[in-house]
C-alpha cells in the first residue's frame, strides 16, 4: 500500500526568468543547494523526458548513515514551468512542479510544489526526509540567485 502527500513553498529572486529556470531546471547544479546530494550525473535521457540524471544522496536514519541512488527526469522545461520526477526503490516517487513568474522591482517568484508517494511503512521517513532538504535547499535557493550587487534586470 503506498502513502502519498504534498508540500510547497514559495522563493523570490532578484535574478532573471531565464537564471532561475536554468538552475533549477539543471540537476547537475543542485548538489551546492540541495543538502542529502552527493553526487549528480548526467545520463542519456530516458523516453519521455527531455533531461535524466542518476542522483547519489547521503540519508541518516538515527546513528546510521547511508547512501542511496535515484533515477530523475526532467518532464517539462519552459521558462515558466519546470517538472521533475524522481524514482527511487522501493516504489517511491517525488515530483516536482516548479512555477516561476517575474514580479515587479527585477524579482522572480518561484513556486514549488513537492508530492511524495512511498510505500506507507516508509512514507513518514521519506516525506520528513524530502521535506527538510527541500526546505533546506529554499533557503539556499534565494541567495544562489539573488544579484543583490547587480542592478535588477530590465524590465
Amino acid at each position: 500500500m503506498l502513502s502519498s502527500d504534498t508540500f510547497s513553498y514559495t522563493v523570490q529572486a532578484r535574478c532573471s526568468l531565464g537564471e532561475a529556470a536554468a538552475l533549477l531546471s539543471d540537476l547537475t547544479r543542485q548538489g551546492e543547494l540541495h543538502p542529502l546530494i552527493v553526487r549528480v550525473r548526467r545520463v542519456p535521457p530516458r523516453p519521455g523526458a527531455q533531461a535524466s540524471y542518476t542522483i547519489n544522496d547521503r540519508l541518516a536514519a538515527g546513528p546510521l548513515r547511508f547512501r542511496t541512488t535515484y533515477h530523475a527526469d526532467v518532464l517539462i522545461n519552459e521558462p515558466d514551468e519546470i517538472v521533475m520526477v524522481a524514482r527511487q526503490w522501493p516504489a517511491t516517487t517525488v515530483r516536482n512542479h516548479t512555477r516561476l513568474r517575474p514580479e515587479p522591482d527585477g524579482l522572480v517568484r518561484i513556486d514549488v510544489e513537492i508530492t511524495l508517494t512511498a510505500p506507507t511503512p516508509l512514507f513518514r521517513y521519506a516525506f520528513r526526509q524530502a521535506r527538510a532538504a527541500h526546505l533546506a535547499l529554499a533557503t539556499r535557493l534565494g541567495a544562489a540567485l539573488d544579484r543583490t550587487d547587480n542592478p535588477p534586470p530590465p524590465a
